[in-house]
């Protein structure tokens, strides 16, 4: 376009103004106003029509808008993005976009204040993380429903193999042998032996702990969980304690390890290790235009 064309385009401003104006308040859109005034300069036409609010019918319906209009009547009593946020619970984010055309308020606050404000802002934002965070794990959790005999076992077959202990050419252990520290992962396995048919005279257990802790107490927890009494727990594992070393598991919700044992299980080992092969072959062949 020739710089003379593109001068006169935009000469009388004021004029062009009037008519943005008065096309926003007929209703027009601002892409109907930018092309029936063919003013294709964004910054030129947010000239023309600042202070212009727009038509009703441009808003979209959003389940933010009580937010928004609240945080823009904050805004204009002279709260700050961070006391918006504390009172609201929204990212300051979202705040900055609803009410950045507004004018910024004096800043009356101390620094301790101004801590103490950004501080809760911070906790109101750790807060809806968590509230996200459960959210998501709780519709997760919903989505499983009730697991076959056979889910149950390939569960196991995996848990087991990323878990429990496994044979080698150069050290034979066809047993059944896991340890774990989490009571719902112990929990699992046992259901998993149920599935297998293994009696309970046929399990033995065993708690690998630090010797610093409390053995005694850790027995009782594991005991209580699986369901025998104390007395059939072999000796404990003692873990020696290296004082130089910064240990972060030494609350009272430390129980150590559960060691489970099965006797005479090479028959079992060889299920398993056998079925976690049909798993990973059964994975390798699938057909993955099939996926969803």
């Amino acid at each position: 376009m020739p710089l003379a064309r593109s001068q006169n385009k935009y000469a009388d401003f004021e004029e062009l103004r009037e008519r943005a104006v008065a096309l926003r308040r007929e209703g027009l859109s601002r892409r109907q106003i930018r092309d029936r005034l063919h003013v294709d300069n964004n910054d030129i036409l947010n000239r023309l029509l600042e202070g212009e609010p727009p038509p009703e019918w441009t808003k979209r319906p959003n389940a933010k808008d009580d937010a928004r209009d609240r945080a823009r009547e904050l805004r204009l009593q002279g709260w700050t993005y961070d006391q918006i946020q504390v009172e609201l619970g929204c990212s300051k984010s979202s705040i900055s976009l609803w009410v950045r055309d507004l004018p910024k308020p004096d800043r009356r606050r101390s620094p301790e204040e101004a801590s103490a404000i950004a501080k809760r802002g911070w906790e109101a934002t750790l807060r809806r993380r968590e509230e996200e965070r459960q959210q998501a794990k709780a519709a997760s959790k919903s989505t499983v429903g009730h697991l076959s005999d056979r889910e149950l076992y390939l569960a196991g077959v995996a848990l087991y193999w990323a878990e429990g202990t496994k044979d080698k050419p150069y050290s034979r252990r066809e047993r059944l042998q896991f340890i774990n520290s989490d009571p719902n992962v112990i929990t699992f396995f046992m259901r998993w032996l149920d599935v297998l048919g293994v009696a309970r005279e046929r399990v033995r257990f065993r708690v690998s702990i630090h010797e610093s802790a409390n053995v005694a107490e850790a027995e009782e927890f594991w005991a209580r969980l699986v369901g025998v009494d104390t007395a059939a727990f072999q000796t404990p594992t003692l873990k020696k304690h290296n004082p130089k070393t910064n240990r972060k598991n030494t609350s009272d919700a430390y129980h150590g390890c559960l060691v489970i044992y099965v006797l005479k299980s090479a028959d079992l080992y060889r299920r398993m290790e056998g079925a976690w092969y049909g798993i990973v072959g059964a994975a390798s062949a699938a057909d993955p235009s099939n996926r969803t």
